[in-house]
C-alpha cells in the first residue's frame, strides 16, 4: 500500500487566514494528502516585557500560544470538512528557519506551502529574508503562494534553461517538468513549457562585446533545438511551447500576467556567467511574481 504524501503549510505568526491556507487545503484535498500545519510564534512585546517574574512571562506566552492553538483548530476543522486529514502545532520560536528545517527533514513533506514575503528594495539588500533562506536550504520543493486567483490552480507553466551546462541542469529541467506534469493532471489544469533566452548570458560570454549576426542566429537555432527536444522528450504539445527571448525574470513575469498563470514551477539555479546558484531569477520573481513559486532545490535528493 502506498503510503499517503504529506503536505506541510508554515502558518503566519499572526492569526490570520492567508491564502496559503487555501492553496494547502486545495492541493491536499486534490492529492489525497495528509496536511500537518505548523506556526512558528514569537511575540517581541511578549519576549521583551520587562516583568523580571519569570513566571509571569511563561503564562503570557503559554496563554497567547493557547489561543493561537485554538484559533489553528478552527481553521483545521473547516478543512477537515474538505475531507482532508489535517493536523495543527504552534511552536515558540525567535527565529523559524532551523525549526522549518527540522521539520522538513524529520516529515520529508512532498511539498512545503508558505505565503510569500514580497518585501521593499532596502529590505532585501540589508537582511536575509526567510524566504531567501528556504529558497537555498529547504530539500522539499517550496510553494510561495503570492495570490490565489484560484484554490486549485487552472494554468501552471515549467520555466525551464535547456542549455547543458552540465548533468545537473538536465536533471533539474526533467524534475521541473515532471513536479509541474504531475501537479497540473492532479488539479485538471493547463500546462505551458516556458524557456526565456537569456541574451545577456551570451554576451557576458563575449566579454561583453557581442557575436556577429551570423553567429548569434546560429545560436539561437542550437538553442531552439534543444528546446524543442527537451519538449519533444516530455510530449509537450507544439502551442504549448514558448521560447521568448528576454531577461528570464522579466519574460516569465510578463507570460504570467498576459496569461494568467497560477503557478510557475522553476529551478533554484540560474545559468549565468559564473555558473552561480540561483543567480537573479528566482529572487527577482519573488518580489513582482502575479502569481505563486513552485521552486525545485537541485541540491535536494531526487
Amino acid at each position: 500500500m502506498a503510503e499517503i504524501e504529506r503536505l506541510l503549510l508554515i502558518a503566519p505568526p499572526l492569526m490570520e487566514r492567508t491564502p496559503a491556507f487555501d492553496r494547502a487545503a486545495s492541493l491536499a484535498k486534490v492529492k489525497s494528502a495528509a496536511l500537518h500545519i505548523v506556526a512558528f510564534d514569537y511575540v517581541e512585546g511578549i519576549a521583551s516585557s520587562g516583568l523580571v517574574n519569570e513566571t509571569a512571562i511563561a503564562e503570557m506566552r503559554e496563554g497567547y500560544l493557547h489561543r493561537h492553538r485554538q484559533w489553528l483548530d478552527e481553521q483545521a476543522k473547516g478543512i477537515h470538512h474538505m475531507g482532508v486529514e489535517v493536523t495543527t502545532e504552534v511552536i515558540w520560536v525567535k527565529r523559524p528557519l532551523e525549526e522549518i528545517l527540522t521539520h522538513v527533514r524529520q516529515m520529508k513533506p512532498a511539498m512545503v506551502i508558505k505565503d510569500l514575503q514580497q518585501e521593499s528594495w532596502l529590505t532585501r539588500a540589508l537582511f536575509t529574508t526567510l524566504d531567501r533562506r528556504l529558497l537555498y536550504e529547504c530539500d522539499a520543493p517550496l510553494h510561495l503562494v503570492a495570490k490565489v486567483q484560484h484554490g486549485i490552480p487552472r494554468k501552471i507553466v515549467a520555466a525551464v534553461d535547456p542549455f547543458r551546462v552540465d548533468d545537473q541542469f538536465e536533471r533539474l529541467n526533467d524534475r521541473i517538468i515532471t513536479m509541474a506534469e504531475q501537479l497540473a493532471s492532479q488539479c485538471d489544469a493547463q500546462l505551458d513549457l516556458l524557456y526565456a533566452y537569456d541574451l545577456s548570458y551570451i554576451y557576458a560570454l563575449d566579454g561583453g562585446f557581442g557575436y556577429q549576426a551570423s553567429v548569434m542566429d546560429e545560436l539561437y537555432a542550437t538553442e531552439m533545438q534543444a528546446f524543442e527536444q527537451l519538449a519533444e522528450r516530455f510530449g509537450v504539445p507544439a502551442d504549448r511551447r514558448h521560447m521568448i527571448t528576454g531577461n528570464p525574470a522579466r519574460v516569465i513575469e510578463t507570460f504570467m500576467t498576459d496569461n494568467g498563470v497560477d503557478v510557475v514551477v522553476l529551478g533554484t539555479v540560474h545559468r549565468d556567467v559564473m555558473n552561480k546558484l540561483l543567480g537573479s531569477t528566482t529572487e527577482q520573481l519573488a518580489n513582482h511574481l502575479p502569481g505563486s513559486l513552485l521552486t525545485i532545490n537541485p541540491r535536494s535528493g531526487e
